[in-house]
Parts: C-alpha cells; sequence; structure tokens
C-alpha cells in the first residue's frame, strides 16, 4: 500500500530509508510529553507493508520484547516492501503497568477512535490514520490477563482464504477462528480490507522465552510467506498447525485454592481431573475437570479462586493429540534445552 510517498507523523520515509518516528499523544497532567514510538523500514524493493503492533494492553509486555528482536534481526536486512513496528501503543498502561489507559477504557475496544473523542478514543485514531490504514497486513501482539498464561496461538478470521494462508505460514500449532468484537483493531482492520493476524502468548507482566521466540519466528515466517522476505531452509522439526473447531473455559465449582494438575499445551480427555479446589485446612471442595477432549490452550496461575472462575481453557480439535505433539516439537525447536525458560 506504502508508495513512494510514505508519510508517518509528518515524517516521509524513502525506499531504503529506515526511521524511529514519535507520534505525539496527549501529555500526562504533570505536563510531561508521550509519544507512540514507531520504527519504519521500507526495502529498497517494492512489496506489502506490514505493520507489527504491541502493548494496545499496556500490562501485555512480550510483545515489546518480539518487536525489539525483530527489528534488530538480520534476516529483515533484505527486506522487500515495508515494515512498521510499533512496540508499544498504549504507553500510557506500560507507564502504569496497566492493561487500560487513565481513562479506565480498553484501547481494544474504541477503535476506529475519533480526533475529538475521550483519550481511548483519540488516541486509537491517531494509531490507526498514522499507522494501520497504510498497511496492507498486520499483526496484533498480545498475551494472557493478568495472572493468566496463553499457549501460542493465532486468532484470526480464518474462514478468509488470504489470512488462513498467513495464519498457517506463521507456524504455532493452535490456531481459532475467533469471532471478530465490535471496537476492536482486528474488526476495523478488517473492515478496511487490511488482512490481520492476533498473535496470543503468554502472560501479563512478564517476558516468557518460548512464546517470545514463537512471536518473532512467526512474523519472520508471515513475512517470507508475503514476499518480503527472502525464503530460507527451514531449522528443526516443521510444525503442522491445526484449527481448532471451538473452544471454551472450565470455571471453578468450588471457591478454594486450587492446585494445578494440567498444564499449558496439555492433551487432555474427557473428565480428567484438571485441578484440585481445596479450603484452607487442605480438605478436598471439588475437582475441575475437562468436559471433553482437547488441549489446554490458556489457565490462571494463581492458586485462589471464587466459585465459577474461568481456570483452563481448552480448545478442541479432531486429533488433539497431534496438536500436543506439534506443541512439544514447537518448543523443541525453540528453547532446546530448557522447556521451562522463562525471564
Amino acid at each position: 500500500m506504502a508508495g513512494t510517498g510514505l508519510v508517518i507523523g509528518g515524517e516521509s520515509i524513502l525506499p531504503g530509508e529506515t526511521k524511529q518516528i514519535a507520534l505525539d499523544m496527549p501529555p500526562l497532567y504533570t505536563a510531561t510529553s508521550m509519544s507512540i514510538p514507531v520504527f519504519v523500514k521500507r526495502g529498497k524493493r517494492p512489496g506489502p507493508t506490514l505493520f507489527v503492533s504491541s502493548a494496545i494492553h499496556g500490562d501485555e509486555l512480550n510483545g515489546i520484547e518480539i518487536v525489539s528482536r525483530l527489528i534488530k534481526s538480520r534476516s529483515i536486512e533484505k527486506l522487500k516492501g515495508t515494515l512498521i513496528a510499533v512496540p508499544m501503543v498504549n504507553v500510557y498502561g506500560v507507564l502504569n503497568q496497566s492493561r487500560y489507559l487513565p481513562d479506565r477504557r480498553d484501547l481494544n475496544r474504541s477503535f476506529p477512535g475519533s480526533k475529538k473523542g475521550s483519550l481511548a478514543g483519540r488516541i486509537a485514531h491517531l494509531f490507526f490514520k498514522e499507522v494501520v490504514s497504510k498497511c496492507d497486513v498486520g499483526i496484533d501482539l498480545h498475551t494472557g490477563a493478568i495472572h493468566r498464561s496463553n499457549l501460542p496461538q493465532v486468532r484470526a478470521d480464518l474462514d478468509d482464504e488470504e489470512v488462513l494462508a498467513m495464519a498457517k505460514a506463521f507456524g504455532v500449532p493452535v490456531l481459532l477462528n475467533a469471532d471478530i468484537r465490535d471496537g476492536s483493531l482486528r474488526a476495523t482492520a478488517s473492515e478496511a480490507g487490511i488482512k490481520i493476524l492476533l498473535y496470543e502468548a503468554g502472560q501479563a507482566l512478564r517476558y516468557d522465552e518460548f512464546s517470545i521466540r514463537a512471536g518473532v519466528k512467526g512474523i519472520i515466517n508471515t513475512m517470507r510467506h508475503l514476499g518480503m522476505l527472502n525464503k530460507s531452509r527451514a531449522k528443526g522439526v516443521p510444525i503442522t498447525p491445526f484449527i481448532a473447531r471451538a473452544s471454551g473455559w472450565v470455571r471453578a465449582p468450588e471457591s478454594g485454592f486450587v492446585n494445578h494438575l494440567a498444564q499449558l499445551g496439555d492433551h487432555v480427555e474427557k473428565g480428567d481431573k484438571l485441578a484440585i479446589v481445596a479450603d484452607s485446612f487442605g480438605q478436598i471442595q471439588g475437582h475441575i475437570l475437562s468436559p471433553a477432549e482437547g488441549v489446554v490452550i490458556g489457565k490462571q496461575n494463581i492458586p485462589l479462586t471464587q466459585e465459577g472462575e474461568a481456570i483452563y481453557h481448552i480448545a478442541y480439535f479432531k486429533t488433539p493429540d497431534s496438536v500436543a505433539e506439534q506443541v512439544e516439537m514447537l518448543q523443541d525447536n525453540l528453547v532446546p534445552n530448557d522447556s521451562t525458560v522463562t525471564i
């Protein structure tokens, strides 16, 4: 989409140029200036324009490290087209270690926004106008919420053949055909004809090495699929992606203290014990059971729960045992010496 005259934040970026740009945001009430950092790299040869965005939710930090490693990667040196990488969209949230903006709004429910709307609406408008609208495709990076972890997964409109091909090229085992939510970046981008993937992995306020490596590799894989980078000889065992036919959360039957038995990536059968709920004296109050055969793709991490709280997210596949095997292969490929590396 970017022709010879790509302009972001009033700065022109020509083919062959690399620039770091600051998009001015409303200042803090202390009069401290705020801006969205934007990295732009344009190849000398034509190709698609891709944006990679992170920290739309300010406490979701894995994506910041993914973007940092991506823009320093030697793989993008011979780029065709344009890469626009935004390590922090919700800079206010990162500063406050919060999912939300200072006005308590969710930025990812505020698109397309408006120039004269709420703070969230103004940031959404700025980011969409200056970055997203100038792109052909995008990858938005997320993690689980606070105290919740997600297995590396891609969520997208998999009924769109181009998006499905991008999702498969990303190279993680779990693909979810996720509904588009009103006000989300994905909804607004899709309405504008921009093909977009959402990468979910890890948990809020934590770096997870496995999730970070899978994200960097997945973006580079997708760029190769789009013709932005030269093909390379694959390293490690090829990963086969599987599309989940459905997914759902399993909730705690009782309030109490949780001892987790099932972990991310586990293949579980119907009726398997996922966790034990006990009282403060250690007396068992109930068990959390798997409602069907599937793969654990999300879980709560803290051992405290209220009755009805969502504890495990399970995705359902035709061949869940094969998916679990691919998860193990991906982990072996990316973190061969220590499958539990966490920063």
